[in-house]
């Protein structure tokens, strides 16, 4: 009876990072898709596909409070999930407003990063988030990396760099940087390790986590609290494209198709991945995170037709296995000394709540 619920145990287990992956790479399928469809860039509604990313997670959110009940867990061969109203305060909601702030902006920054040009030269730029991180944390949190993870940033950096670069006809190199791919992932990154630092400061506070409910709810609440930042973003962005979006939605099924899509597959990937973070634990986790990166690099650039030059490919390799070494350093080193080392944080590239614990959402 044991051997058998420990077969269960695996197969959900291998279920739950199946769907991860593949929810993750039709995100940023759907994503793409529906930007192309409304101009891309230079479309005018960039910030809008990205605000209503977030309005179809926060419609999901508020249904799983409605019937309270999460199903996603079925995924993983698991009975769904109670999930109640959170019993939160206003105080508490005042209280997460610098982590739904940076939530909102890391994922609008992420979406214009990744729809704008290249998604994997968008992917390649997200994946420096540590550095962003290392040097948030250090500024502003009095937080910093140990020595041994500030040494493997170059190797982030470097990669990053070595994607950028194009071979010209005389052999030379030179850089026709995608600077406004390079801006935009860059802010993501920045929102991103303030979220994560500012997630640990709010569920800091006593009994905030019992009165949201548990890891789900905090997702959900991040969600819908977010459009509190995101809808003045939008009108003041973009508002005067509101029509045309009406009219994109309205009339043209592919576009409504993939931007629903999107919103969804976004929320599910992300649940999927701390139910897997719960199940293994960060180091494991962080493998599976460099492999999913790398699939969606390659399996993007399939998908649309855009075969990776040799520089991405290199640049790409070179960034994910320092994300990876720098993921599970600490871990390392010190089984290797002590024998228990700091836990390491986990540095998902996929905006989603709490990225730097085992046990709280991930981006």
């Amino acid at each position: 009876m044991a051997k058998s619920s420990s077969m269960a145990d695996k197969l959900a287990l291998v279920l739950l990072y199946v769907f991860w992956f593949v929810g993750n790479y039709y995100y940023n399928l759907y994503n793409k898709q529906a930007s192309m469809k409304a101009g891309g860039k230079d479309g005018g509604l960039t910030v809008t596909l990205s605000v209503m990313q977030i309005v179809v997670c926060a419609a999901w959110a508020m249904g799983l409070w409605l019937i309270r009940r999460n199903p996603t867990p079925l995924l993983g061969l698991k009975a769904p999930a109670p999930q109640p109203l959170p019993a939160i305060t206003k105080a508490d909601v005042i209280s997460l407003l610098p982590l739904t702030f940076c939530y909102a902006f890391a994922h609008t920054a992420g979406v214009v990063a990744l729809t704008a040009g290249s998604p994997a030269f968008g992917q390649i730029v997200k994946a420096a988030e540590p550095v962003f991180a290392a040097v948030i944390n250090t500024l502003f949190y009095a937080k910093s990396p140990s020595l041994a993870k500030w040494c493997v940033l170059p190797v982030i950096v470097g990669g990053v760099a070595i994607s950028t670069l194009k071979k010209e006809s005389d052999g030379s190199y030179s850089v026709p940087l995608d600077l406004y791919v390079l801006a935009f992932g860059s802010v993501n990154n920045v929102f991103a390790a303030f979220k994560g630092s500012e997630n640990h400061r709010a569920m800091a506070a006593p009994g905030l986590k019992d009165r949201i409910g548990g890891v789900g709810n905090q997702f959900a609440l991040t969600n819908v609290l977010s459009l509190v930042f995101l809808v003045p973003c939008m009108v003041l962005s973009e508002g005067a494209n509101w029509p045309k979006f009406v009219d994109l939605f309205t009339n043209d099924d592919a576009f409504r198709w993939n931007l629903c899509l999107s919103g969804i597959t976004f929320y599910l990937y992300n649940e999927l991945a701390t139910m897997t973070i719960k199940a293994t634990g960060a180091v494991t986790a962080s493998v599976a995170n460099t492999a999913k990166r790398a699939i969606v690099i390659v399996g993007m650039a399939i998908a649309l037709g855009n075969p990776l030059k040799l520089e991405e490919k290199v640049g790409a390799s070179t960034a994910i296995a320092g994300v990876f070494i720098y993921s599970v350093i600490d871990e390392l080193l010190g089984k290797k000394g002590a024998g228990a080392g700091p836990k390491v944080n986990h540095p998902m590239a996929s905006p989603a709540m709490s990225t730097r614990s085992r046990t709280k959402k991930v981006a």
